[in-house]
């Protein structure tokens, strides 16, 4: 009767995430040629000030963090969810216009600042989910971006044809629309009795690692989870600039490696994640998954010839059966509220 229940907004939930994922995807195969035309230098400075980019971006959701989480937790997933959303496609129009780097830098922190849709998804999941289907469920939220992923970059290399620019559009219409969509059709999720009184010292991001740590069992896995996230950003930091100074890749041939990976990546969270949890369990899938990543990484290295780069992206996407693993396992290491 509960999956029922939750069924309609399970798909809502997951169609805002392929929505949001190919606002993402669309800019990725274009941001270091869009870095090159502001800088007027090659791609080797433009990975430079794009890692500063992200820079800008984590050290804003680091701070923000905590502040959206709490007033998720005490005015409901729902208003977060579309505020977030809103936000980014302000931040999609800033980069579309940006005649200067100081813009570009405004606008990626503006992003950060509302960089919390996957958190606000995964809030969501958690609190219409039963215990022993959380981690499958999370495994959604990976699928449903894997789809965007094979949509976004495929769509932002040919828009990118028309100058690194119009992909930025192309994002914020997306990101726009899925707010009116949530507005439209989510309903709130968190159970007024579930809800707690904003406070402001529980916004103080060290104050919440603190607590976080204090959670019986928690912290060994948050240390885990941060770790795996270092590591996993590695992809989002160099892979557009990589790709094009080693292999001369175009837009195109940018968003074809990501579509490829997209496609692994939701063959991975939405079909083979069900099996390898029910053989396998929550915690031995994460260290698998986390094995396979770190084995993906060194082979990486050795790769010199397009072609095997692209047979091999899936094998880069098995290791993302971690991620939603140790998040269910968190998960289900605290209460409903």
């Amino acid at each position: 009767m509960r999956v029922m229940q939750t069924r309609w907004p399970i798909a809502i939930i997951c169609l805002n995430l392929v929505i949001d994922a190919m606002g993402v995807g669309l800019i990725l195969p274009v941001l270091p040629f869009l870095l090159e035309d502001i800088l007027g230098s090659d791609v080797s400075q433009a990975a430079l000030w794009g890692g500063v980019l992200l820079v800008v971006y984590a050290v804003m959701q680091f701070l923000s963090g905590p502040l959206i989480g709490n007033l998720s937790d005490a005015l409901g997933r729902r208003p977060v969810l579309i505020g977030c959303l809103i936000a980014l496609g302000i931040d999609y129009l800033l980069m579309a216009v940006a005649p200067t780097l100081l813009l570009l830098i405004v606008a990626r922190a503006i992003s950060g600042l509302a960089g919390s849709t996957m958190a606000a998804s995964s809030a969501y999941l958690a609190d219409i989910s039963a215990p022993e289907d959380r981690a499958k469920n999370f495994g959604l939220i990976g699928a449903a971006f894997g789809i965007g992923f094979v949509l976004g970059p495929l769509i932002g290399g040919l828009l990118g044809t028309f100058g690194p620019r119009a992909p930025f559009v192309a994002a914020a219409v997306l990101a726009l629309l899925n707010a009116g969509l949530a507005f439209a059709l989510l309903p709130e999720s968190l159970k007024p009795e579930n809800r707690r009184p904003f406070v402001w010292s529980a916004a103080n991001p060290v104050r919440a690692l603190d607590r976080l740590a204090r959670v019986s069992d928690l912290g060994g896995y948050a240390v885990v989870y941060l770790l795996m996230g270092v590591a996993s950003w590695v992809y989002p930091a160099v892979w557009t600039y990589y790709v094009v100074y080693v292999f001369g890749f175009s837009e195109l041939q940018v968003g074809l490696t990501l579509t490829a990976y997209g496609t692994a990546l939701f063959l991975v969270q939405g079909v083979l994640i069900r099996p390898v949890l029910a053989r396998l369990g929550e915690w031995r899938t994460a260290v698998t998954g986390i094995l396979l990543a770190a084995i993906g990484l060194v082979l990486l290295t050795l790769i010199g010839s397009p072609l095997v780069l692209f047979l091999f992206i899936p094998f880069l996407a098995l290791g993302e059966v971690a991620d939603p693993a140790l998040t269910g396992a968190m998960s289900n290491r605290v209460g409903d509220d």
